[in-house]
């Protein structure tokens, strides 16, 4: 930093020497101390003590740089309110910035940091801090004297446990825990009264704390953790929880007590061992997004859980009636021709469907294909095998069928059998070995949805532009580096985007005129920009703050 910068404040400017006229502009006798000083995104490896030449300092901007330490002047800057030294390459911070006490916002995140000053508490009129990507084993207990911080952001840390004093912050109002070790969280995070959005997320979780005091916790993210059961009391209190976000556990059923949660807009239980839900889900009013995919469900057909959430609620209502399950297979009976008792002749005949999955087997049998005859199959399943090729006597089937799903294979292209299967609305392909798809796809003009999620795509496949039909595009989990914003707007249907966890380094501002748009998922990418806390906001938010950053 160069040395008239730290003196700005003391030393007479240049021009006062040559310019003896008086006028208004050049009466640099009356300049105000500095009080901003932002040094971001640069080269700088160390803070000279000559910080302290700058007491006014409010804010002070050292984030994306090389530092490596910061100077203990630092906590001369009483009147300092917000300091940002995110993106830096610190292991510790001095014991001096605890005297700050008028801070209120201290970002930290993307640092090197293993432990914390225990005075940390001084800092009592913080309000947000954010810890996020470091190194950090524990947190001090002095925390609990932070009374008025609002947001904490301890994601993707080393923290096994958190302090139980942790509660005693009133205000807290968001708490980010995600990517952590966390085995347990201490019953009295269930006293914070403020706390509306909780984040779990990707930690070791066997089970939910109950929540008797979170009256105004609005959000709670809880998926990739190992809990298995679901209790009545980890729900009963939470009154105005509108996300429940529990996907990629080991969940094996939900309890009735869903339905006191009336205020529910999202419920994502994606990825888990649930085999039946309680019907009267369906009376949930707010609900407008319920993800099940996944699941061992027996009662509901996976076609129905791909005709989105209304269809699904609007089937659960109307099996509160009838709660009763049908019987899953017919008896073998000496009717059924030896070569056909491992057939499901009932699921060809009755459900329209067509399913050899979960064999392991390398290819799909003759006779599977052979007993469809003149059944017209709407529904293919030869999902979790160990397929290489897409079957290509599916092509037999075009007539009729408009699912398949040939999800978790290890399929490496796709045949032109499958470009022939004219009345497909629904395809699953996910979790295979796909890095592009053929022009020919084209033809499939009614395809609606499709999942290509977990393969190994580097470029957006650029047929899916060419499918007007298309509600539903899944592409997380893959290596796709640029998306095209002009013609994703004209996919006029286009309602859901997912691509998260991709290699995405910016996100094209003329996305945001995509308004078709209800739901895009962006998160996991490296771009820098929308923030974290913008995807945190939805969609809506998300695209209103794209468009605010197309050119003039």
């Amino acid at each position: 930093v160069p040395q008239h910068v730290w003196r700005i404040n003391l030393d007479t400017p240049e021009e006062a020497h040559q310019n003896l006229s008086f006028g208004a502009a050049d009466r640099w006798w009356e300049q105000t101390d500095l009080t901003k000083l932002i040094l971001a995104s640069n080269k700088l490896q160390c803070l000279s003590e000559d910080v302290q030449l700058l007491p006014a300092l409010t804010v002070l901007d050292v984030h994306d740089n090389q530092l490596t330490s910061l100077p203990s002047a630092l906590g001369q800057l009483e009147n300092l309110q917000k300091l940002d030294v995110s993106h830096n390459k610190l292991s510790s911070i001095p014991e001096e910035l605890m005297q700050l006490s008028h801070l209120k916002s201290l970002l930290l995140h993307h640092n090197e940091l293993s432990h914390l000053p225990d005075g940390f508490g001084q800092l009592v009129n913080l309000e947000e801090l954010d810890l996020s990507n470091n190194r950090l084993t524990d947190i001090p207990t002095s925390f609990a004297l932070l009374i008025n911080l609002v947001r904490l952001n301890l994601a993707s840390n080393q923290l096994k446990d958190l302090p139980a004093d942790i509660s005693a912050m009133k205000s807290l109002r968001q708490l980010d825990c995600t990517k952590n070790y966390l085995e347990t969280v201490p019953s009295k995070l269930a006293t914070m009264a403020s706390l509306e959005q909780l984040y779990l997320r990707k930690n070791k979780l066997r089970s939910l704390p109950e929540f008797p005091s979170c009256k105004l916790l609005k959000e709670l993210h809880a998926g990739e953790n190992q809990i298995e059961i679901l209790n009545a009391e980890n729900l009963k209190h939470l009154n105005s929880l509108s996300v429940l976000e529990l996907r990629d556990n080991k969940i094996k059923s939900v309890p009735d007590e869903i339905t006191l949660l009336q205020k529910l807009e999202r419920l994502d239980l994606a990825n888990n061992d649930i085999s039946r839900l309680p019907y009267t889900l369906g009376n949930l009013p707010q609900l407008k997004f319920l993800a099940l995919e996944g699941n061992p469900l027996r009662t509901i057909r996976r076609d129905l859980l791909q005709k989105g959430t209304q269809e699904l609620l609007k089937y659960l209502r109307s099996k509160i009636q009838d709660d009763v399950s049908p019987n899953e297979e017919p008896p073998v009976t000496a009717m059924t021709l030896p070569s056909e008792s491992r057939i499901n002749m009932h699921a060809i005949t009755s459900l329209r469907l067509l399913e050899y999955s979960e064999k392991q087997a390398a290819v799909i049998p003759e006779e599977m294909f052979n007993a469809v005859r003149s059944h017209p199959v709407t529904t293919v399943n030869f999902s979790k095998n160990q397929l290489s090729e897409v079957p290509p006597r599916v092509v037999e089937l075009k007539d009729s069928v408009c699912d398949v799903s040939l999800g978790f294979n290890k399929i490496s292209s796709i045949s032109s059998e499958l470009c022939m299967l004219h009345k497909l609305t629904h395809l699953d392909i996910r979790n295979n070995l796909l890095t592009s798809l053929p022009e020919g796809m084209e033809a499939l003009a009614r395809l609606q949805i499709i999942n290509l999620s977990f393969n190994r795509f580097k470029v957006f496949p650029g047929v899916l532009y060419r499918l007007p039909a298309l509600e539903s595009i899944l592409l997380s989990n893959n290596q796709v580096g640029s998306i095209d914003p002009l013609q994703l707007k004209n996919m006029d249907k286009l309602g859901t985007l997912d691509l998260q966890n991709n290699d995405l380094l910016q996100v094209p501002p003329e996305l945001g005129n995509c308004e078709n748009l209800r739901t895009l998922l962006l998160e996991g990418n490296p771009f820098r920009t929308p923030r974290a806390a913008v995807l945190a906001r939805g969609t809506a938010a998300v695209l209103e703050y794209l468009r605010s950053r197309i050119p003039a």
